[in-house]
């Protein structure tokens, strides 16, 4: 085992490397992007058959109305389902903005209201799994908004359980692509599938890129990528568990999954490592997981709780379990985590399913300036000023003033022309 010390350079290139996307991803990301934005469906088509092995038409690019209304799922997982949308929609409706207004220094009538986005697109992931818990993490909060037309794509051949949980949540207009060409899908539109005012989802590492390269013409939600946990624990972790909840979060299948064990003496990583290590024997043929261990996993000693947390806000990491004795003090000073788990009973799986807060989160860093998605990324925000003639000549010297410094002769005029 390889120990970093937190502070080092070794840790400044650690965290400095999370940040990073591949320049071959950014170039074949921006190929597919530019390809989707000239030729629409055929190169849907085209990705679906090269990328997914599947072979489709424009008319089977959309999920039709009656394969949505047959998806059916076992009674176990209806079950589960409903119980986390009703989780998922009532932290969603607790966290919706409220309009208001108030009167400012002038005595004008300020304030700001919120309105649900017209149109929104929804990427659900497929691959080697249906994620069925990222609909609820994100169509739901859609609906809670308020949102009128919701958009999803996935992959191909989609999951009867996606469209399941799709239509359990409101989504009629489902389509089957998946990968960086969904997103330029959904930002430029093509003949099949209408542009949305934002996207939201979590993805792959071209998912991400995708994301990025569409900001300005597209919203984006975050930039959300291939999972990440960050494990902060002391002498009071139970080495099992913690080494149970790295290896569910590096085993989503894309190899570029990324976790972080910050330990506050060698003793505690050893023992972490030696209990990853031990139920690794029980997937022996699981080479994934042992991809992402040996590739993306840092051991990182940090001996103070103070040393833990700005460890924790350097990486930024999407998901942060606090497993140290005080894990509420310790929360005071984590800043920069897409969602943070404390104590040794909260594994990140109940934030991945049923918790209530969406697991659409920040990753490779984007933590330092992006949040976890919320119903309020559904909304708009618009400002709302009112002035009459009596707050308008308390707020005349002002504008004077800095019209005359500006240089902008017209804004003053603008406001003489009340009091001509």
């Amino acid at each position: 085992m390889r120990v970093i010390r937190y502070p080092s350079p070794e840790f400044d290139r650690l965290a400095a490397a999370s940040r990073l996307t591949e320049p071959a991803v950014t170039r074949a990301v921006t190929r597919i992007l530019d390809a989707v934005r000239r030729r629409g469906d055929c190169a849907l088509i085209e990705f679906a058959r090269r990328f997914d092995r599947v072979r489709l038409g424009p008319r089977s690019l959309r999920v039709g109305a009656r394969e949505l209304r047959a998806a059916r799922v076992d009674a176990a997982l209806e079950r589960a389902a409903r119980r986390t949308l009703r989780e998922v929609t009532a932290f969603a409706r607790a966290s919706l903005p409220r309009s208001w207004r108030a009167r400012n220094g002038h005595g004008a009538v300020v304030g700001e209201k919120f309105d649900p986005l017209e149109r929104v697109g929804v990427y659900v992931p497929g691959g080697q799994a249906p994620l069925v818990s990222t609909v609820f993490m994100t169509a739901a909060l859609a609906r809670t908004a308020g949102v009128a037309e919701i958009v999803a794509c996935t992959p191909p051949p989609v999951s009867p359980a996606i469209l399941w949980a799709l239509r359990l949540c409101g989504v009629r207009e489902v389509f089957r692509v998946g990968g960086a060409q969904a997103i330029a899908a959904m930002a430029y539109g093509t003949q099949a599938i209408r542009p949305v005012d934002k996207v939201f989802g979590p993805g792959s590492v071209w998912v991400t890129e995708a994301k990025r390269q569409v900001f300005g013409v597209v919203g984006v939600d975050l930039l959300a990528g291939p999972s990440e946990l960050m494990v902060l624990a002391d002498a009071t972790v139970n080495p099992e568990w913690a080494a149970a909840d790295l290896l569910a979060q590096a085993e989503h299948g894309t190899g570029k999954e990324r976790i972080f064990c910050v330990g506050s003496s060698q003793a505690v990583l050893r023992t972490i490592r030696d209990a990853v290590e031990e139920r690794m024997r029980a997937w022996p043929a699981h080479c994934s997981l042992r991809a992402v261990l040996s590739r993306n996993a840092a051991w990182i000693l940090a001996r103070t709780p103070e040393a833990m947390a700005r460890a924790a806000n350097r990486i930024a990491p999407e998901h942060l379990q606090v497993m140290t004795r005080d894990a509420e003090g310790l929360l005071r000073r984590l800043r920069t985590a897409g969602g943070v788990f404390l104590g040794n009973w909260t594994p990140t799986v109940l934030g991945d399913f049923v918790a209530g807060s969406s697991h659409t989160l920040p990753t490779g860093g984007a933590g330092r300036s992006f949040s976890g998605l919320r119903a309020a990324d559904f909304m708009r925000r618009t400002s709302v000023t009112r002035y009459d003639r009596r707050a308008l000549a308390l707020a005349a010297e002002g504008v004077r003033a800095f019209s005359r410094v500006e240089s902008l002769p017209a804004h003053g005029a603008s406001l003489e022309a009340r009091f001509a």
